[in-house]
């Protein structure tokens, strides 16, 4: 009664004109940001930070978090249609998203984005009310170790995110970890492997990074002579849109699966919607009968990462709002608009702020209904871009990326970056390695490696404490097993026949 009493009062908040108008600006400035290349919800933020100033402390904190996670609706619209990521976090969905463009879905893709978006967000939502104290008390629970084990276990599944060689996988994971590695070392203040460029200093740019392995890597494909599906404009209507009743139930189970694994995701401090949509992703490779077909068009390849990265956002509130702690760079930003404001967030913000809390939570699900109600109708409109001519469109993107990458960190050598690894991702395709575990180990790489240290240290340098704690050891396993997996002639039978003559000889 108590928790439909706070909820009640939230609304009562939040339905008052100005935080239904400022929500509604909030989602609609995050679903356009998403759609543009390389921009995300970090520059809307940043840039709407001082309009902050002049509001209601509650009305502040909406309109920013709508465009948060409005974004995350608006991300997967360049991936699908163009190959072009809008955010780090939409990167997966280009797996499957695209190749259903090129077969001619790009309505059916973006409908089932939205809705598994809609329903990620809501189930995050339902848990965010009702187990707001559990999630964060098992996120809690996490020490280094776990972190490490976990993120360990994303990179060794993040091998299987595509068709072919395993092996070829795992060289791309091994790759982004060394791409992650170049910056300055956090722990001793030393340059590693910037050969005396001081533009290397931060490290390179993920936005760069991922705008040249998708994006431009696709364009360079296209003047190869594989150039973007065209459609008709008048092709494009709402029965075209809607799924068939075969893909609809595919997709229930892949959105249930990837809403859960967001919401504990997000709820661990330091985590964020990237980790979340790439492990759903993983996932879904795993429990598929044909994980051989995911990168062709699978609908389960763009329903699991989606719910997955609307419910880690939503669930990223807990730790950020009641343990002070961000899952990213975006919800710094946040604390630091509430900090304007004098207000401090810790273990007493819910109850000693309840009104913008459950204020904050009742604005969640009607900004989620907003993106629903406003994503539905553009979705023609977004799949109308294809029907622009390729001598039209790839200039447009082309200056849309380079403006995204620079407005970043405000540095024409990421451009170079990006150019570069254009390039260099163009070449992977035509020899079959795959990019997304690349980006993958260059996102859990700083991760991996201050947990790591941290864990070691703690342990005072012995490598026992990862198998000490019984959830760092549950994730090992499974690596374990994922690697066995990959082994030639190594399955469960031939272990078992590995293991009973040990067996009998123990018993006798």
């Amino acid at each position: 009664m108590e928790t439909l009493s706070n909820l009640a009062m939230g609304f009562g908040s939040t339905l008052s004109p100005s935080n239904l108008l400022f929500c509604f600006l909030g989602v609609t400035i995050g679903t356009f940001v998403g759609v543009l290349p390389g921009l995300g919800p970090l520059a809307a933020i940043s840039l709407c930070l001082p309009l902050t100033y002049y509001l209601d402390p509650t009305t502040a904190l909406i309109m920013l978090a709508g465009i948060f996670y409005g974004a995350q609706y608006g991300s997967s619209t360049a991936s699908i249609l163009l190959n072009i990521p809008g955010t780090a976090t939409a990167a997966v969905t280009c797996l499957d998203g695209y190749p259903m463009t090129q077969q001619g879905k790009a309505g059916q893709a973006l409908l089932i984005t939205t809705l598994t978006s809609f329903f990620g967000g809501s189930f995050a939502i339902i848990l965010v009310i009702g187990l707001a104290p559990l999630i964060s008390d098992f996120a809690m629970n996490f020490s280094s170790a776990e972190y490490f084990s976990v993120m360990l276990l994303g990179l060794v599944a993040a091998s299987t995110l595509s068709v072919g060689s395993p092996i070829k996988g795992f060289v791309m994971v091994i790759a982004g970890l060394a791409l992650s590695m170049i910056g300055t070392d956090k722990y001793t203040g030393q340059y590693r492997f910037t050969f005396g460029d001081l533009n290397l200093a931060e490290g390179i740019s993920i936005v760069a990074l991922s705008m040249g392995l998708f994006g431009v890597s696709e364009i360079l494909s296209s003047f190869a002579g594989s150039g973007p599906v065209t459609l008709k404009a008048n092709t494009v209507r709402l029965r075209d849109m809607i799924p068939t009743r075969s893909e609809l139930k595919r997709t229930v189970f892949p959105a249930v699966r990837g809403a859960s694994i967001g919401s504990v995701i997000g709820a661990m401090p330091g985590a964020g919607p990237a980790l979340a949509s790439y492990l759903a992703y993983a996932a879904e490779t795993q429990v598929s009968k044909t994980p051989e077909k995911f990168g062709t068009g699978m609908i389960e390849g763009i329903s699991a990462p989606e719910a997955a990265n609307n419910a880690s956002v939503q669930t990223a509130f807990i730790p950020t709002l009641t343990l002070g702690v961000p899952g990213d760079v975006v919800m710094a930003v946040l604390i630091g608009a509430l900090m304007i404001h004098g207000i401090t967030p810790g273990p007493d913000f819910i109850s000693g702020h309840a009104p913008m809390f459950w204020g904050l939570v009742a604005s969640f699900w009607i900004g989620n209904v907003m993106l629903l109600i406003l994503n539905i109708p553009l979705i023609g409109i977004w799949v109308r871009m294809l029907s622009i001519p390729p001598r039209i469109l790839y200039p447009i993107m082309i200056v849309l990326v380079c403006v995204g990458v620079y407005s970043i960190r405000n540095n024409i050598f990421d451009i170079y970056i990006m150019l570069g690894c254009g390039v260099v991702g163009y070449v992977l395709t035509l020899f079959n390695f795959p990019t997304a575990p690349l980006l993958l180990g260059f996102v859990l790489g700083p991760l991996m490696e201050q947990h790591l240290r941290r864990a070691l240290l703690l342990g005072r340098g012995d490598p026992m404490t990862f198998v000490d704690r019984p959830l760092s050891l549950a994730f090992l396993i499974v690596c374990a097993l994922l690697i066995l997996r990959f082994i030639p002639g190594c399955n469960l039978k031939t272990l078992r026949k590995i293991w009973r003559p040990r067996l009998r000889d123990d018993i006798e």
